[in-house]
């Protein structure tokens, strides 16, 4: 394979003079990441080893969640301190996507709820279940992480869930979870988990209001299918 060092490229098709010349959003994801990567080998530029980055299980920029620092060290260029800087790029994505949505985050809303967590959670290895407390004013207070893991009947306990809650004066709770396979369907555990967890908060005078199930660019709301009220 011919190798092409970047500054032998005509300027205009060069990242960084592009990116300067046009703005960010006439760089391809590759021209991005090679930004991002900086330098290459003797073998491969900069450019081709982000080409080869976005090859793999998403064939996109994708790919960059779901790359471990060790997976990134294998491709040739990239060391601890570049894989870092990968990573670090596609969390602050993350951060990014999840602050945008939060402007339009609705208590009444599954889709906006669902949306605020989608980036957050969607790639995860493991079941996380993340509990998200309003005021009765509907007001978003925070979320706090309960569980890392398989998630069951046995191990979610709503004594952690409503401790939390007091701690954040709340009047209402969502509960989140993944489901790493990327398909949110309620299992017959996810079910009785969320009756159970009801059950306490009326006893708390602290509603439940949803139950929301995250997959790959996909929810299921207990509320918006009726199973929660």
């Amino acid at each position: 394979m011919n190798h092409v060092k970047l500054k032998n490229l005509p300027k205009s098709d060069r990242p960084y003079e592009k990116f300067l010349n046009f703005g960010e959003q006439a760089l391809t994801d590759s021209e991005l990441l090679s930004i991002i990567i900086k330098s290459g080998t003797k073998e491969m530029s900069s450019m081709e080893i982000a080409r080869q980055l976005l090859v793999g299980k998403h064939n996109n920029i994708l790919n960059i969640y779901d790359y471990s620092i060790e997976d990134l060290c294998h491709f040739p260029g990239i060391g601890k301190v570049k894989a870092i800087q990968i990573k670090a790029v596609a969390e602050l994505s993350k951060r990014i996507t999840k602050t945008n949505s939060g402007y339009h985050l609705r208590l009444d809303s599954p889709e906006s709820i669902a949306n605020y967590y989608m980036e957050q959670m969607r790639h995860l290895k493991k079941e996380v279940l993340i509990v998200a407390f309003f005021d009765t004013s509907c007001k978003f207070l925070g979320d706090t992480v309960l569980s890392v893991g398989c998630i069951n009947y046995t191990i979610v306990s709503p004594r952690e869930i409503f401790k939390s809650a007091l701690e954040y004066n709340a009047k209402a709770v969502v509960l989140l979870h993944n489901h790493p396979s990327g398909v949110p369907i309620a299992s017959s555990d996810d079910k009785k988990i969320t009756k159970r967890v009801q059950e306490a908060g009326k006893l708390m005078d602290i509603q439940v209001m949803d139950h929301i199930i995250i997959g790959d660019n996909r929810y299921f709301s207990f509320k918006k299918e009726n199973i929660i009220e």
